[in-house]
């Protein structure tokens, strides 16, 4: 089995000082929600063996922000993270080279909402309905695939496990 999990960039400054779209760092609200989602995923034990994060200023920056353990795990910044359709993202975790059970990815809308959609056949079907709306800044698309390596990862082959979000989560009562 292998899980992925898809964590979209914390919510960002609608400028940069550049002027352009990958150099636009995160907002008050992001710098909050980051780290929140990271402690929910080490709290639940979502924590990968390696991690794939865009090299946009802002997907540093949430992937900086995580707790430590995160952080701890093999990590590779890939600047071809940075605006990736379905089809490329797809390459791209088909082709990690080493053998981990889990896969972090930290890049961005659109191509990371729609390939978790491409992905979903089964799983969690309240999360799905979530999911199918959208997947908002920090949030976290959680998926099973029932194969022994990343190359047979395949579109509609996944099962949705969870979906989290910083909203998610301040909506759930307390337990």
């Amino acid at each position: 089995m292998r899980r992925l999990m898809l964590l979209r960039h914390a919510k960002t400054l609608r400028d940069s000082p550049t002027g352009k779209d990958r150099d636009r760092a995160l907002d008050e609200r992001g710098r909050s929600n980051a780290p929140e989602i990271g402690t929910w995923m080490v709290r639940n034990g979502y924590i990968p063996e390696r991690t794939l994060v865009s090299t946009a200023v802002r997907a540093r920056q949430t992937w900086e922000l995580l707790p430590a353990i995160l952080r701890a795990v093999p990590t590779e910044h890939l600047a071809e993270l940075y605006a990736a359709d379905t089809g490329e993202l797809l390459d791209i975790i088909r082709t990690v080279t080493s053998e981990p059970q889990s896969l972090l990815v930290v890049a961005h809308n659109p191509g990371l909402h729609e390939l978790a959609l491409a992905f979903i056949s089964g799983g969690d079907a309240v999360a799905w309905q979530e999911l199918n709306r959208n997947l908002p800044t920090s949030g976290l698309v959680c998926i099973d695939f029932a194969v022994d390596a990343w190359m047979d990862v395949s579109l509609q082959g996944g099962s949705l496990t969870r979906f989290v979000t910083p909203k998610i989560l301040r909506d759930q009562p307390a337990i």
